[in-house]
């Protein structure tokens, strides 16, 4: 028997469309994010360097080692940017296609939304949200199962964090509505 024999193949039915245009190509995303630590890496070298990088009577100023790791990350930010530019296979080599980007952004807003719900409403009350929220939308789960899964997860887990390990969490307005 040949491998293609025992082989299994199932099809996905949520896949992204192959034929989905290209949104970024993978030279772009390199230059961009070797170009955002290079920024970064020139902040956290400057705020190192005015706290101070020196050696005193006791030893390395606060700045010492944080202002050499960020002369690392700036060197490899720079490796980065030549490797891209003289990368001739990556000019045109997709990163990712519109379904697929599609795809990233259902599960990153709503994450960011859970962000800055936690904010507002607590971490327990976002989090009923958020789970109920993806069970719903992504999985496509009948309604009662997103709303009775989030509502024991989010209960478990005040007791067990809250109650039992006496962690303080973000707490909103609902849970001041019941006095806790």
């Amino acid at each position: 028997m040949s491998n293609t024999e025992l082989e299994i193949v199932v099809d996905d039915p949520t896949a992204p469309e192959a034929d989905s245009p290209a949104v970024a190509t993978t030279r772009v995303v390199d230059v961009t994010v070797s170009l955002l630590l290079l920024v970064l890496a020139a902040m956290l070298g400057f705020d190192n360097w005015r706290t101070g990088i020196a050696w005193d009577s006791t030893g390395p100023q606060a700045g010492y080692f944080p202002f050499y790791l960020s002369v690392i990350l700036a060197g490899a930010s720079l490796y980065g940017l030549v490797a891209a530019f003289l990368s001739r296979t990556e000019a045109s080599e997709t990163f990712v296609t519109r379904a697929q980007l599609r795809r990233v952004m259902a599960v990153f807003v709503p994450t960011l939304l859970f962000c800055l719900a936690t904010q507002f409403l607590g971490l327990y009350v976002a989090s009923f949200f958020l789970i109920a929220a993806f069970m719903r939308m992504v999985g496509k789960i009948a309604l009662w199962n997103p709303l009775l899964t989030p509502f024991l997860f989010t209960a478990t887990t005040v007791v067990a964090v809250d109650v039992a390990f006496d962690v303080i969490m973000p707490k909103g307005p609902l849970e001041a509505a019941f006095g806790y």
